[in-house]
């Protein structure tokens, strides 16, 4: 699968915007909407989003083994050179074996990850869920548009994981936390932790 790391944390169900005019994602792109394949989008522990030039080369790039698959929902390429993607993502994934081509793509043998059970939000934490579905709906009471709101739909407050990953997508928390939080394979506890942060602040 090809990879694309960024100083982002993706979760599924969650809307990705993106740039891309570098040569490695250009041809990325292009091969993904041809084909109808996602690819994977990684968290950076080192380098930057886009490949600068150091002393002896490339800056290095490293990057979480686990990350979550893109699907590509709609393009639109306004001049050469320059494609705006914004994707969708979807199951979680573990990176088992990695390789960098020519051109700086990076290709990964990857393990699929079992989707998030389906679990009922429990009595002690439905107030975080509806603190959620307040703020969604004034969000988009005050957008001219729900447009960043999107790929989050259909809503499921009723469900731990999906609260818990709209949550982690809404709140400033910091990166490290966020990569923590997608890496549990629980979806109660993921919630649990988003109560503490929200009760903390």
């Amino acid at each position: 699968m090809p990879l694309f790391p960024l100083g982002a944390v993706l979760f599924p169900g969650g809307h990705l915007p993106l740039q891309i005019f570098e040569e490695r994602y250009l041809d990325m792109v292009g091969r993904c909407l041809r084909k109808g394949l996602p690819f994977g989008v990684v968290s950076l522990t080192e380098g930057g989003d886009v490949r600068k030039r150091g002393d002896a080369g490339h800056a290095p790039e490293i990057f979480k083994s686990i990350g979550t698959m893109a699907r590509i929902t709609a393009w639109q390429s306004p001049h050469p050179g320059l494609i705006r993607i914004d994707c969708v993502g979807e199951q979680r994934f573990q990176v088992l074996g990695q390789r960098k081509l020519k051109h700086g793509l990076w290709l990964g043998d990857v393990e699929r990850l079992a989707a998030d059970q389906v679990v009922a939000v429990p009595d002690d934490l439905v107030h975080v869920a509806q603190q959620l579905e307040s703020l969604i709906q004034r969000m988009q009471a005050e957008a001219s548009s729900p447009q960043p709101l999107r790929a989050t739909t259909p809503f499921a407050f009723d469900d731990c994981g999906w609260v818990a990953n709209r949550w982690c997508e809404l709140l400033p928390l910091p990166h490290a936390m966020k990569q923590n939080l997608l890496a549990l394979d629980s979806p109660l506890v993921r919630l649990e932790l988003i109560a503490d942060f929200l009760e903390r602040g």
